[in-house]
Order: C-alpha cells, then structure tokens, then sequence
C-alpha cells in the first residue's frame, strides 16, 4: 500500500475508487431505454405465449444489474454488496417461477 493510503486507514479514512464520467452514465441511461424498447416490442409478440415471462425476466435483470452497478455505484464498491444484490434477484426470481409452477401457469 501507498503511504497516502496507509495514512487515510489509519485515521479511519477511506480512499474511494473513481466514479464514472456523465458520458457513462449517459452511455447506461440509453442501453436502458434500448431494453426497455426491446421490452415493449416482445410484449406484442403473440407468437411468444407463455415463453414471453423468461425473456422479460432476462431482460429485466439485466435492467436491475445495469442500475445497481452503475447509479448504486456498486460496480465501484465491495464485491460483497453485489454478491447480498445478485443473490437477492436470484432469489426472487426463484420465487417467482416456483408459484407459478405450483399455480399451474407453465
């Protein structure tokens, strides 16, 4: 460690990382939208059927995990915050398709 980093632990500092520029928060802002558009053109598929809940699952954790890395800055902090976000949709997710199995849905 550096001795800049070392005197910031010591006194109970925390040397962040760096953030991302607006340009990057803008590149994420409009991949956003690019799968929400997506999103809304699956939706008028009526070939799809039932086969339309997974990919709208896909693409909206896809969605989740954009947001929380980038504007939850959790990209930029602790692998271990992410892993508490991943595991939490995972979950989720689980959930969800379970009670529609068990309701017959599939």
């Amino acid at each position: 460690m550096s001795e800049d980093t070392q005197a910031a632990m010591q006194h109970g500092e925390r040397k962040e990382a760096a953030h991302p520029s607006p340009l990057t928060y803008v590149a994420v802002a409009m991949t956003l939208a690019v799968i929400t558009a997506i999103e809304v053109g699956i939706f008028y598929i009526t070939g799809l059927g039932h086969a339309i809940i997974p990919v709208l699952v896909i693409l909206s954790a896809g969605k989740f995990a954009l947001v929380a890395m980038f504007y939850m800055h959790l990209r930029y902090d602790a692998r271990l915050f992410s892993a508490f976000f991943a595991g939490g949709l995972a979950l989720a997710a689980a959930l969800v398709f379970a009670l529609m199995w068990l309701s017959g849905f599939f």
